[in-house]
């Protein structure tokens, strides 16, 4: 893909454009919803979903070649999307789960931080936002410039890094069981599978 011209995206870039578009409200409305607490038992399974969907979508912009945007500085398209209300419902809906190990940069030192999973989404979704305000105003190659920078100076990261914690609560959630429990769930399971079984 030859390097675009300043504010000039072409038809690929353009539809990037829109998936991000799709993608991140997707992602902001999940936010939303779970934050609400509207569908609290799927929560963390909808959270997989819009992060990891967000994550793959935020991939492509790091694959392709850097995005000129049309103007040298960018535009002011008001203020920053406040997302501290939902930041702080979800820190509480994660009380006792929401701080966790991570590594800093795992090619520099292998030092550990302590990191937050409702700062991360909070942090990804204010990104996202900033995105968003620039696409709806019309100013494509600017939206596209801000995805692609702030994904590969942090939102990227800290996408997969809430995927992840996501996906060890789910797997600890569906695997820590005791084991009388698994031997009668694979009992079960054994017996549904069998065509000749009769219940």
């Amino acid at each position: 893909m030859s390097e675009p011209q300043p504010g000039a995206l072409d038809e690929d870039l353009l539809a990037l454009a829109d998936t991000v578009s799709r993608s991140g409200t997707a992602f902001l409305d999940t936010l939303a919803e779970v934050a609400a607490g509207s569908n609290p038992e799927a929560s963390i399974s909808l959270l997989l979903l819009a992060t990891s969907d967000l994550a793959a979508v935020g991939a492509r912009l790091g694959a392709i070649v850097d995005v000129v945007p049309r103007h040298r500085f960018e535009p002011d398209e008001g203020p920053e999307v406040d997302l501290e209300p939902i930041r702080t419902s979800l820190a509480n809906l994660f009380a006792g789960m929401d701080e966790y190990t991570d590594v800093a940069d795992p090619l520099v030192s292998a030092e550990t931080v302590t990191a937050s999973l409702a700062n991360d989404l909070a942090d990804v979704g204010i990104a996202v936002a900033t995105g968003l305000s620039h696409y709806h105003a019309g100013h494509a190659s600017e939206a596209l410039w801000w995805w692609q920078f702030s994904y590969l100076s942090h939102w990227g990261e800290r996408a997969l890094a809430a995927s992840r914690v996501l996906l060890t609560v789910i797997s600890h959630l569906r695997l820590d069981v005791d084991d009388d429990t698994a031997l009668a769930a694979q009992i079960d399971a054994l017996a549904a599978a069998d065509p000749t079984n009769e219940r």
